[in-house]
């Protein structure tokens, strides 16, 4: 019951994270590039939008996807272990995904995050390895284990 807690808060955690860190790159985006006057927000004007967005914005918001998806993986690993952190780098990998289906971006802005974000998701999970032997080190029981 404890391990399932775990999972529970380190996904809720590492979601939370992607919520505050994703506003804060679309806030970096209105800085950038705001919406023109009388925008309304429809299908059609926001596409537009994401057609004109200048080469340089997308470039940076690569690595700044990928270090929200390192950052909500790496906390949900570290609270709620290996599961919690595959539920939440996959589902920020399908909802960057489904971002991607509906908006024309380019074509190697797409690229780049398919190879980015996965590695990213990756990175986190494994840099919070912990490995046995250096658990055992730590408590004492590798001269234990050796005999």
């Amino acid at each position: 019951m404890i391990m399932f807690l775990r999972v529970v808060i380190g996904v809720i955690a590492g979601l939370a994270l992607a919520f505050v860190l994703v506003i804060g790159v679309e806030l970096f985006s209105a800085v950038v590039h705001p919406f023109p006057e009388g925008f309304e927000g429809t299908e059609e004007e926001i596409c537009a939008h994401v057609e004109k967005y200048p080469g340089w914005v997308l470039a940076v918001v690569v690595p700044m996807w990928a270090l929200i998806l390192f950052s909500s993986t790496w906390v949900s690993r570290k609270i709620g272990g290996l599961v919690a952190s595959l539920l939440v780098g996959s589902l920020l990998l399908i909802a960057v995904g489904f971002n991607q289906w509906m908006l024309p971006y380019p074509i190697w802005f797409e690229v780049a995050n398919f190879v980015a974000l996965p590695l990213a998701m990756l990175g986190a999970i494994q840099i919070n390895r912990t490995k046995v032997e250096t658990l055992l080190n730590e408590s004492g029981d590798a001269e234990n284990l050796s005999r």
